[in-house]
């Protein structure tokens, strides 16, 4: 979910993530939905953090009523319209440089929407055949499908926000053979293939497998690419569980919950490549350093991240096995940034019972930075 949609209504030194972006290919510069698995509030185990102070996260000031009225009412499908609006108006070619990444036979494309989401369209070359990830603004979407010349296969869409699923009608009005993938749990647009943890979707020869990550919706699904066809890592397309640096609000779980799946990412494997769903790595590292000082990978990926945005060029991708020697919410289990947040273990605690009250005050000091 976006920040500010309602507050106005050396080689080896260098990361593969940054070899990537170095060495990549070069590219110049609403709906109905199918109805809530519940119609009482939210599921249990959502936390709402209030705060007296202006947000730019909307749901703070309003708490879980305007959510409410965000996820299952048009209200958040206007505010959605009026977001890309906005976006087209003031950044109209987009809010990044896109860096391609090209592989043997497969290509992926970043497309930046609204003011820092990510779609992605994911080609196999050698078919021609395509799928996009997440196509919040159809034109930039219909515009990158045209320019590559391929044919959308399907729609992969992480969860129901609609900054990640507005798109889903009108990409699908315009490819009619289109599926639109995602999970049965989230209200997403459009959906004609729901997928269970675990299954498998074929585009060409690209293989995507879901992952059920629930945290930040009860619903929410990650995408992981096999690279092994075409001699590249795996790539994880996180939506909003992962960022660089970061990981999505627990606007419908539980610590514990957002815990569990982001150990599912982890468990992908340090070379996977992580494409996340939004723009929000200087962001997520300035917060980190305050509380990691002397992290010297920190500091060196801030410093990267800082020119990269200076110079208006995304940041992704970087990887799993990067993120988790900065990344705060990787790193629940590091006494330093226990130490950091002021917690200790508690006799006879389970170690992940610990390490989800470590990303319960993490996340609590992340909300309250990103209000000030």
């Amino acid at each position: 979910l976006p920040t500010g949609l309602l507050a106005a209504a050396g080689r080896a030194a260098v990361p593969l993530g940054t070899r990537l972006l170095r060495q990549s290919c070069h590219r110049p510069a609403g709906p109905q939905s199918s109805p809530e698995p519940s119609s009482r509030g939210l599921p249990e185990g959502v936390e709402y953090i209030p705060t007296r102070k202006k947000a730019k996260n909307p749901m703070k000031p309003v708490g879980v009523a305007w959510y409410c009225l965000y996820t299952r009412t048009r209200l958040g499908y206007l505010l959605y319209q009026w977001q890309v609006k906005a976006a087209r108006e003031q950044y109209p070619h987009g809010h990044s440089a896109p860096q391609p990444c090209c592989f043997p036979g497969v290509k992926i494309l970043p497309i930046p929407v609204l003011s820092d989401n990510y779609s992605y369209l994911v080609i196999d070359t050698g078919s021609g055949q395509a799928a996009v990830i997440d196509p919040s603004d159809p034109l930039a979407v219909q515009a990158a499908i045209e320019e590559e010349g391929v044919m959308l296969e399907a729609i992969l869409c992480t969860h129901k926000h609609w900054d990640h699923s507005g798109g889903n009608a009108a990409v699908r009005q315009q490819h009619g053979f289109c599926r639109v993938y995602g999970s049965a749990l989230d209200a997403i647009p459009e959906l004609t293939n729901p997928l269970a943890d675990g299954e498998k979707v074929s585009v060409g020869c690209l293989t995507f497998e879901a992952l059920t990550t629930p945290g930040h919706t009860v619903g929410h699904m990650v995408y992981v690419l096999d690279g092994e066809p075409f001699g590249c890592p795996p790539c994880l397309f996180s939506g909003d569980l992962l960022f660089l640096a970061g990981c999505g609000e627990l606007f419908e779980g539980s610590p514990e919950t957002m815990l569990a799946s982001l150990d599912v990412a982890v468990g992908l494997g340090e070379d996977t490549l992580l494409w996340p769903g939004h723009e929000y790595a200087l962001e997520c590292l300035d917060f980190a350093t305050r509380l990691e000082q002397d992290n010297p990978a920190l500091e060196q990926k801030l410093r990267w991240v800082t020119r990269q945005r200076q110079e208006n060029r995304s940041t992704c991708p970087s990887t799993l096995g990067e993120e988790q020697t900065y990344n705060p919410f990787l790193r629940t289990h590091r006494p330093e940034l226990q130490a950091a947040l002021g917690l200790q273990r508690g006799r006879g605690e389970h170690p992940d019972a610990f390490r989800a009250r470590v990303l319960k005050k993490l996340r609590r000091h992340k909300d309250l930075y990103k209000a000030t």
